[in-house]
Order: C-alpha cells, then structure tokens, then sequence
C-alpha cells in the first residue's frame, strides 16, 4: 500500500516535468551528484549501522518544477541493503521567501516480508536570505510512516551562514511526531567546505533525545559529495 500510494502521489509530479518538457525541451535541465559518508544519519538515527555508506542522485528541473531520485545502501540488521528515494514538486518565490511544495517516495529493497517500511510523505518548506544568513523551516507529513508507525509529522527548523574562502556553517533542530512509536527530538550542527565549484566536504555532529537506542546517540559525520 505504501509503495502503490507513493509511486500514485510522485507520478503526478514527474508528469507535470515531463509534460512540460515536451513543449520546451530545451528548457529542461539536469544534475547529478554522488559521494560517500562515513555514516547515513536521517533525522539523528543511523540507517546504515553505524557504517560508511555510499550514495548517488539525479535530479531533472524544468521552470519552478522538480524531479528526482536518489539512493543510498542502508543496514538495518535484516537483508534490507538499499533505500532508493523518488521525489517531485514545485518551488516559487513569494514576498521574499523561497518556497518548495513536494512529495517523497522512500523505497527498501531487501526488506523482509511484512517489514512495511516503504512510505510516503508530503512537504511544505519555506526559507529566507538575509545577507549571507538562510533561515528555514519545513514540515513532512506521512499517512502510513516507516514499519509500526501510520500517521507521522516531522517538523524543522534550520539556518545556514556562507562565510568568506568556501565555508558554510550550518544546522538544524527537529521535532518527529509518531503515533506508535515515542516522539522525539533530533539536532545537528556543522561545518562545510566547497573543495572545488563541484566537490564539499561536511564534518556534522547529529544527536537526538531517545534514551537506549544506540544507533540514535551522539557521532560526528563526515561526508564528501560531487556534483555534476
């Protein structure tokens, strides 16, 4: 159910990009980037058993729409080896706020059977430049989250400072709402420096406020991604 809704909300998307791009084709544009951390935390817990973990994506725009896919090996202790994310939506501007309205599809090959981890969620962001400051804020809603969990809200704040020779430092609190599971809190804090117009490399502390899971305590991440 989770897979045939998220696949339902994401064609949606990719339709409107590609439909768009039939009428212009110059017009439509594209991105890649690919890189390796040494560990993939995702809103302050490991998906990757506390191990270096490779990842890759491509990503099409056409005007304000968007779509992507992206992926990651992942390691939840039971054959579960891959996450693969399908994504689309829109950006636009207004009164000064740069806005991104869109849908995520997170997909799990290898999970076992009756694992139900495949889900989708919607999100609203909204983010703002002051000088060399970006301030944000998002929000994600799932219908059916990961595993045990049916409705889940994540919401966050973030802000982000470009400083002279290539350095940005940035982070980010968020508050994740479960209707099974106990909410929690997560943070991160770091630093990141463009190597090349193509290559960063990002040093992150993340942590979070669950009690007894290791895979959600405190670790530093270091990450170096290239884009293309």
């Amino acid at each position: 159910m989770k897979l045939h809704t998220a696949c339902a909300a994401l064609v949606a998307a990719l339709t409107a990009s590609v439909a768009a791009s039939a009428a212009s084709a110059q017009d439509l544009a594209w991105s890649g980037n690919f890189g390796l951390t040494t560990d993939y935390v995702f809103r302050g817990v490991s998906q990757s058993g506390e191990d270096p973990a490779p990842f890759a994506g491509v990503d099409l725009t056409y005007g304000s729409f968007y779509a992507g896919a992206w992926g990651s090996s992942v390691d939840f202790g039971d054959g579960t080896d891959v996450e693969v994310d399908l994504y689309g939506g829109f950006r636009t501007e207004a009164a000064g706020y740069a806005l991104d309205f869109g849908v995520v599809g997170y997909l799990y090959n290898g999970a076992p059977g009756g694992a139900d981890y495949d889900y989708v969620e919607f999100k609203a962001a909204a983010s703002r430049a002051i000088g060399p400051a970006t301030f944000g804020a998002a929000v994600f809603y799932s219908p059916d989250f990961f595993g045990a969990d049916d409705s889940a809200t994540y919401v966050e704040a973030n802000a982000a400072y470009a400083i002279a020779d290539g350095w940005t430092v940035s982070g980010a609190v968020g508050q994740q709402f479960l209707d099974v599971s106990d909410d929690y809190t997560t943070w991160n804090l770091g630093a990141a420096y463009a190597l090349t117009e193509n290559a960063v490399i990002d040093a992150r502390y993340h942590d979070t406020d669950i009690d007894g899971l290791g895979i959600a305590e405190e670790r530093i991440v270091f990450t170096v991604k290239a884009s293309f």
